[in-house]
């Protein structure tokens, strides 16, 4: 470990804040990740003065969600020292670049639309979102939580849209100086007869929607085909997310790619302005490449997302980036490349 590093002084909840990011963004384990994002809302709670004389006492462990590990980090950080356990991480490469290839595209990305935060089946709070994507430089994050239907992911009833609103523009609000802007969205589940799982009247309201598939993946290829040309026909439908529904890797285990007329879909997508996704999970790695290389020729643009659902996950735009700059994408093909104003001429057209 470089000595220079050692003697980086960092703020507590700092630390605990980088520890849970560079665990999540290498796949740590769930549950220890949650640990550090505990004590950190513990400590947004605890006066500084408090901390410190809690570390002397040895009594920091009395404070909620604050355990042995966390303890020891909070700990060693108002000391002055660089917790042990940060330095660990970072010496084991879970800070270094997640892939190689892609950094000339990654450069150009300015925002990210797919993204879940804790009101529906995200682990953190919208606040912690935003804090994360500003830290990386982005310049836009769109918020993106379920729709109603999706009950095992809490998704959102109209009434918890309309809520998250108001939150959403009071963060806006909060960040006006800030070259940052978070906007409305959803992930919007694609029903079983092509339709939008949202009231149309909301989805009007929102910056961004993402349609994406969420049930029935095994149906037959005309059956999938026919709903997905329903939604991609739907006007307020911007981006259509991870086609495919596969996964190749994870927790989750694989699934195979749902069958559906891939020509037919990325042609309405281009002839209605709807994006393809280029999802950046590892585990989704969605669409295959012969598909993006097929909408690439389509004439359809593409949307480079993490569909993130922790704030380290914001960071696997790097995969996303690989994958469609060794497919020969062009930036300018890209709306995530796009300024704010641009985008949102295009996903909400007066």
């Amino acid at each position: 470990m470089p000595k220079s590093l050692r003697e980086q002084p960092i703020e507590p909840i700092d630390a605990l804040r980088r520890i849970a990011f560079l665990m999540e963004r290498t796949r740590g384990q769930t549950r220890r990740i949650e640990a550090f994002r505990k004590a950190a809302a513990t400590l947004v709670r605890t006066p500084r003065d408090e901390l410190e004389q809690r570390a002397t006492a040895g009594t920091l462990t009395d404070l909620p969600a604050i355990g042995a590990s966390t303890g020891k980090v909070i700990a060693q950080a108002l000391a002055g020292r660089r917790p042990d356990y940060l330095l660990d991480l970072e010496s084991s490469g879970a800070a270094e670049p997640l892939v190689e290839g892609g950094q000339a595209l990654l450069a150009q990305l300015r925002g990210d639309l797919h993204a879940h935060s804790d009101w529906s089946d995200g682990g953190s709070p919208i606040e912690e979102m935003v804090a994360t994507a500003m830290e990386l430089g982005r310049e836009y994050l769109a918020l993106t939580d379920h729709s109603r239907g999706l009950r095992v992911a809490n998704g959102l009833s109209p009434q918890r849209l309309e809520q998250q609103l108001q939150v959403v523009a009071a963060i806006d609000a909060h960040l006006r100086d800030q070259p940052f802007t978070l906007l409305s969205g959803i992930e919007v589940d694609i029903l079983d007869d092509g339709t939008l799982d949202q009231e149309p009247e909301l989805l009007d309201r929102l910056d961004v929607v993402v349609a994406s598939v969420h049930s029935k993946l095994r149906s037959p290829a005309e059956v999938m085909t026919k709903r997905m040309l329903g939604a991609v026909r739907n006007p307020r439908t911007n981006v259509l997310g991870h086609c495919t529904g596969r996964l190749v890797e994870g927790a989750r285990g694989t699934r195979p790619p749902s069958s559906f007329d891939a020509r037919a879909v990325f042609t309405a997508c281009a002839e209605h302005d709807v994006a393809v996704e280029i999802n950046s999970r590892p585990e989704r790695c969605d669409p295959p490449d012969e598909l993006i290389t097929l909408a690439l020729e389509l004439g359809c643009l593409f949307s480079i997302d993490t569909d993130s659902h922790a704030p380290g996950q914001l960071d696997f735009l790097a995969y996303g980036a690989a994958r469609a700059q060794r497919l020969g994408v062009p930036a300018e093909r890209i709306i995530t490349t796009w300024e704010r104003d641009r985008l949102l001429d295009w996903t909400r057209p007066a």
